[in-house]
């Protein structure tokens, strides 16, 4: 069984452990407003140390930027100094149809700032926030989202997206072309991708539905559900069950692996395909007719229907496999 190969940003995990400390002291709070004039299509570059970000499409051609602001802790400058001198200087840089926001992350030591941004849909969009929720909708992209710690969820993105979160969820819908999403702790959950869907996680389920192109899904300690699948299908667990619904194509592969952990496959009755099952340790069940060709006491290798197309192999260690209809 291959490994899974989780990557995490280290700058953001550096970022992290930085910032993990706790803020004491009065707090303060404040806000400012942007409105920037782009033409043609722009890149929207965003850092933020804690606060919630919402980067939203629409169609005025402009890009508008609400920052709620709290500052807090104890130093040598007050909160009300630090507070003030971001409202009055945001930071908001733009050169040319490049606008970056909160790049000097050390400015905004224990001030967290909260982000409700619009930008034209033609917006390509790379964000960063350490502690905080991102959502990111109705943009061409493509989008790059990374957390530290919380939750991402993306939707109605023309082109790519690339997810990636230490503790915290992924949710994506509606992507035009290819996804790719990290998770070390927290579910993952895509929807209706046009392109590929490459997903890598260490503690959470994993959810894929409606996927455009192959699927390559693995998990370290978590289920993996796979609904829709028509193109290659790799879905490999160590420990949890993994779950494939779908119909191989004519060309298709499907690797379905678990250490432990059940295996279920659901097909069309009318499928057609090779099929391959070792159980080390479990029962191999099939709900729907197949045609042997060679079963042993824990291994299967039979056509199903016509038997003329893809091929379908699945392995557990521990577990049962189980082949039925829907």
């Amino acid at each position: 069984m291959r490994q899974c190969n989780f990557a995490v940003p280290a700058g953001l995990l550096l970022a992290a452990l930085a910032g993990a400390g706790c803020a004491m002291g009065p707090s303060v709070s404040g806000s400012f407003d942007r409105t920037l004039s782009v033409s043609g299509p722009i890149r929207l570059e965003l850092n933020n140390a804690s606060g919630d970000v919402s980067i939203v499409g629409s169609a005025d051609g402009k890009v508008h930027i609400h920052g709620d602001a709290h500052a807090s802790g104890m130093g040598f400058d007050s909160p009300e100094k630090r507070l003030n001198e971001m409202v009055a200087n945001p930071p908001i840089e733009q050169h040319g149809n490049t606008v970056r926001v909160g790049q000097e992350m050390r400015h905004l030591r224990n001030v967290s700032v909260t982000y409700q941004i619009e930008v034209p849909r033609d917006t390509e969009v790379a964000s960063t926030v350490l502690s905080g929720t991102q959502t990111i909708q109705n943009v061409s992209g493509p989008v790059k989202a990374e957390a530290a710690s919380g939750s991402i969820h993306v939707s109605h993105i023309a082109h790519q997206a690339q997810l990636s979160t230490l503790s915290g969820s992924i949710r994506a819908e509606d992507i035009g072309e290819d996804i790719r999403a990290n998770s070390m702790s927290g579910t993952v959950t895509v929807s209706n991708i046009k392109g590929d869907v490459r997903i890598s996680a260490v503690s959470g389920s994993t959810q894929i539905s409606r996927p455009g192109g192959r699927v390559d899904a693995s998990t370290v300690s978590g289920s993996l559900d796979v609904q829709g699948a028509t193109s290659d299908v790799k879905a490999h667990a160590v420990s949890g069950r993994v779950n494939v619904q779908g119909n191989p194509g004519t060309s298709s592969y499907w690797d379905l692996n678990t250490t432990s952990g059940t295996v279920e496959l659901g097909v069309p009755a009318n499928a057609s395909f090779h099929l391959a099952a070792e159980a080390n340790s479990g029962e191999i069940r099939t709900d729907i007719p197949v045609a042997v060709e060679e079963q042993g006491k824990h291994s299967l290798r039979a056509r199903v229907g016509a038997g003329s197309g893809g091929r379908v192999e699945v392995h557990t260690a521990s577990g049962e496999i189980r082949l039925r209809a829907w």
